[in-house]
């Protein structure tokens, strides 16, 4: 005796849509989601205003984050909404919530954060500037809600072998609900003014305050998001340093205060300055032997790459050498 499978119904009892039945199946949320609004033909106003009516309260734009894949639905704080989306779309109870699971937390085992001074002495002067900005150097509050999955330094030298500027890319993580900003540090050159220094903001981020400690030529900014991050998102934003000309770069590092994703430093040389040798370096202190050495090459356009594909906490950067 053979038996035929069954086609899945909705609580009225009437057979489900065979698209609409396969994206139930086999997901995911968003692709269901989608479809069960289509298959019903309602606006994303009119779900929301029988929402309304049933005393949950999930916003138009919500609904087309979560449709659309930008966010997720935080479990068990969203189960309410997505058995009421249930119910109005006319689905199978849990239909919508099996395809959501449970959400796991983005870095559970994150190490505790160090300060940049306990790292290198470059960053003397900073406590002071990051109390200006609301932060405790020492405390983890200075983007310790952020964890770092790549970050892209691009450092262009001109023909006085010079650093002219700086473009950095940076694809972060909230490890908790709420983050809206990052806060970038800058130490120059020795011979290079602070003072002089300029910051530009591309594609996720806008200028907030900015501090300066000419002491240490030590600088602070604030880079503000649009909005504050959920838990778990990922966000990527883009900005720059344009700096006068000071005497010849011995290289150039970032500072890693806790392990972290990714990391890709380039230095871009003037054709009419190029370096002797580039070595590429990795100190766990800035007084310490480097853990890591390699020599680099110039490539087309005189561009000299650095690779980390799993940082430390400490220093990552490239040696110039120019005689």
């Amino acid at each position: 005796m053979s038996t035929e499978p069954t086609t899945p119904v909705g609580p009225s009892g009437s057979e489900l849509d065979a698209n609409l039945v396969e994206a139930l199946r086999y997901g995911p949320f968003p692709r269901a989601l989608r479809t069960a609004i289509a298959h019903r033909g309602l606006s994303l106003a009119r779900l929301g205003a029988h929402l309304d009516r049933m005393g949950v309260h999930v916003g138009q734009s919500t609904l087309s984050y979560w449709q659309r894949g930008l966010r997720h639905p935080e479990v068990p704080r969203a189960l309410t909404a997505l058995r009421a989306l249930e119910r109005v779309l006319a689905l199978p109870p849990d239909s919508l919530v099996v395809l959501v699971g449970p959400r796991t937390r983005p870095t559970p085992d994150r190490q505790p954060v160090g300060s940049f001074i306990e790292l290198t002495s470059f960053w003397s002067g900073s406590a002071a500037l990051l109390s200006e900005l609301d932060v405790s150097e020492e405390a983890t509050q200075c983007n310790g809600e952020l964890g770092t999955l790549s970050v892209h330094d691009m450092i262009t030298i001109d023909q006085r072998r010079s650093q002219r500027s700086s473009t950095t890319r940076m694809v972060v993580q909230a490890t908790t609900a709420g983050p809206d900003r990052y806060i970038a540090m800058y130490h120059a050159d020795d011979g290079s003014s602070v003072e002089d220094c300029v910051i530009r903001t591309a594609e996720g981020c806008r200028t907030g305050r900015i501090r300066r400690h000419a002491q240490s030529s030590t600088m602070v900014a604030e880079l503000l998001f649009d909005r504050r991050l959920t838990e778990g998102e990922r966000h990527v934003f883009c900005f720059s340093l344009h700096s006068e000309p000071a005497r010849p770069t011995p290289g150039t590092n970032r500072t890693f205060r806790e392990p972290s994703g990714e990391y890709l430093l380039q230095i871009a040389f003037h054709r009419k300055a190029m370096p002797a040798r580039c070595t590429s370096y990795f100190r766990t202190r800035e007084d310490s032997e480097p853990t890591l050495s390699e020599d680099l090459v110039c490539g087309i356009g005189g561009v000299a790459s650095a690779y980390f594909s799993c940082v430390g906490r400490g220093l990552a950067g490239i040696a110039v050498d120019w005689d």
